[in-house]
């Protein structure tokens, strides 16, 4: 196969992993974000304590994660198919790709919402902050950082989640490399898909390496976060 021949593939199918990641991304940050503060947030020694909740949903998240991803594919095709009209192309693979995510990015989350500095929480509730007001000035600023990264890393899981997802014929490069590289015998055509998936992945790190690195405060900066620390001033001596 020559390279005007296997452009056109690579093309469509680059767009179409591009498209699975991207909507299964927003899905997963959408759901998994709140997931994961209340997982936080109904643990023991959290801000709103409740067993029954946080038992519950910790469940059904190590339920999920549990599972491995090409199983999980298949056990929701009756969902899938419920759920968008069918169980192959790009839309029906972002409903097993976004189940997938949610939970693993939810224990980012809670991760990193436990990592803040419990003497910033204290100061809000100090001057009358609610649990919201700490959420949204302590808790996601301050993790914001962390959060991304988590973020970066969830988008690369999914990269390699959308080839598997190939294996249904659910478009994308896994789809292309399942039908030309492996049925067909193209090494060429496989060669090039690796390659591509090689560069989804080493621009997701990078990007959200960069994001995540200016959006910290901590590290010899502290005081630019939500909580500014005013360096005291040195007293002159009385004269």
């Amino acid at each position: 196969m020559t390279w005007d021949e296997m452009r056109p593939l690579l093309e469509q199918a680059c767009s179409e992993t591009l498209t699975m990641v991207g909507l299964s991304s927003l899905v997963t940050a959408v759901v998994g974000l709140p997931l994961g503060v209340v997982l936080s947030l109904t643990d023991r020694g959290g801000l709103l304590p409740c067993v029954v909740v946080n038992k519950t949903l910790g469940a059904l998240v190590n339920l999920t994660r549990s599972l491995p991803f090409i199983i999980l594919l298949i056990a929701l095709i009756p969902f899938t198919r419920w759920a968008v009209g069918t169980s192959i192309g790009v839309d029906a693979a972002v409903v097993p790709l976004s189940v997938g995510a949610v939970p693993f990015f939810a224990r980012l989350v809670e991760t990193s919402v436990r990592e803040v500095d419990h003497g910033l929480v204290e100061a809000v509730q100090s001057m009358g902050g609610g649990v919201w007001a700490v959420v949204r000035k302590v808790l996601l600023p301050e993790s914001l950082p962390s959060l991304v990264s988590g973020l970066t890393t969830t988008v690369i899981a999914l990269i390699g989640y959308s080839a598997m997802a190939g294996a249904v014929a659910a478009g994308g490069l896994g789809d292309l490399a399942v039908r030309y590289g492996y049925q067909r015998f193209e090494n060429g055509l496989m060669i090039a898909t690796v390659l591509l998936l090689v560069v989804l992945v080493t621009g997701v790190q990078v990007v959200g390496d960069l994001l995540a690195r200016a959006l910290d405060h901590r590290g010899g900066r502290a005081g630019h976060g939500p909580f500014r620390i005013r360096p005291r001033m040195p007293r002159h001596p009385s004269r």
